[in-house]
């Protein structure tokens, strides 16, 4: 074979290459799609996905079923995705985790920007910092005063290291200039326990699962950590109101695909999540959870898993949290 049949042939696969790709999209899906989960069945993460994915299958024309993968920190639900075939049929539901993976781990199966293309967020949702009902601190600015005046002394509860609620524990610390003791618990029903047992002077725990303890006066949220106050609790002031400059924590989740899926694709699956996401619905069902339904393009999306690798990277290295 000569130059000239070489290049001929080459720009021949190129051509078929080029007009494969939108018919491929043309026929996605092809078959259910299935959204890998990296939490266990009932929680926030779970029920969001599930709320979405109903509504999604009814635009897609497919079902859209969720496989649920917890433990190891997200990382086996993430594998799955990773080594997915990249054909939009196999998503994965990142979150705060996915970006706390990075800095968290030595090591990684995959990389957390390179193998995945983030697709659209599907909600955000608040963190807050929760004293018990009897407790000395009536507002935040008294917790700070408290903590500043005797270093060492305030215990704030959290779930275990690492997670999301522990690395918003930590950057409270550093944004509040205090010296406090993080308490880890394994799980929120823990928390609560130690709350309301008066083992942690407060907690930062996922606003939702604590409405309850809330609503029942059982405890009290002193403030919620991100950038507006939360809906159900419009009474109680973000961090920021409250004095603590330049800190700001909420959880997110959002879809995302393997990396080297075709762009059509991803944009069709960007299209049915929007929709989804802003139907009054789901809206419903979401603000229902205490989760803020908001779709975003796949640039925006791909920015925000930065920002957060980049950001939570930093206060696990100030935490002096070891690598797992």
């Amino acid at each position: 074979m000569n130059r000239r049949q070489l290049s001929r042939l080459v720009l021949g696969l190129g051509l078929a290459g080029a007009l494969a790709a939108p018919a491929f999209a043309q026929n996605f899906p092809s078959k259910p799609i299935r959204i890998v989960v990296p939490f266990g069945a009932g929680g926030v993460a779970d029920l969001t996905a599930r709320t979405v994915a109903t509504k999604m299958a009814e635009g897609l024309g497919q079902s859209v079923v969720i496989e649920n993968r917890p433990g190891a920190g997200g990382v086996v639900a993430g594998d799955t995705v990773a080594k997915a075939d990249p054909d939009g049929h196999t998503l994965l539901l990142m979150s705060n985790g996915t970006a706390v993976s990075a800095g968290l781990f030595k090591s990684l199966p995959f990389d957390p920007v390179k193998d995945f293309t983030p697709i659209s967020t599907l909600g955000f949702f608040d963190i807050a910092i929760i004293a018990p009902a009897n407790s000395r601190f009536k507002t935040l600015q008294e917790l700070v005063a408290f903590a500043k005046a005797n270093p060492g002394k305030l215990n704030i509860g959290s779930i275990n290291i690492g997670s999301t609620q522990n690395l918003a524990a930590e950057l409270f610390k550093t944004s509040a200039g205090i010296d406090a003791q993080i308490v880890p618990f394994n799980g929120t029903p823990a928390v609560i326990t130690a709350l309301r047992g008066g083992q942690v002077d407060v907690a930062v725990e996922i606003l939702g699962p604590m409405m309850s303890q809330i609503r029942s006066d059982a405890v009290r949220a002193l403030a919620v950590t991100g950038d507006k106050r939360a809906a159900v609790l419009p009474e109680v002031p973000t961090a920021r109101e409250a004095g603590v400059a330049n800190f700001s924590a909420s959880s997110w989740n959002g879809l995302a695909a393997p990396a080297k899926t075709p762009r059509a694709v991803i944009e069709r699956l960007q299209r049915e999540i929007t929709l989804a996401v802003n139907s009054p619905d789901v809206k419903k069902k979401l603000a229902d959870l205490n989760v803020d339904a908001q779709a975003s393009s796949p640039e925006q999306t791909s920015a925000l898993l930065a920002s957060e690798i980049k950001r939570w990277g930093e206060v696990i290295v100030r935490a002096k949290i070891p690598q797992q």
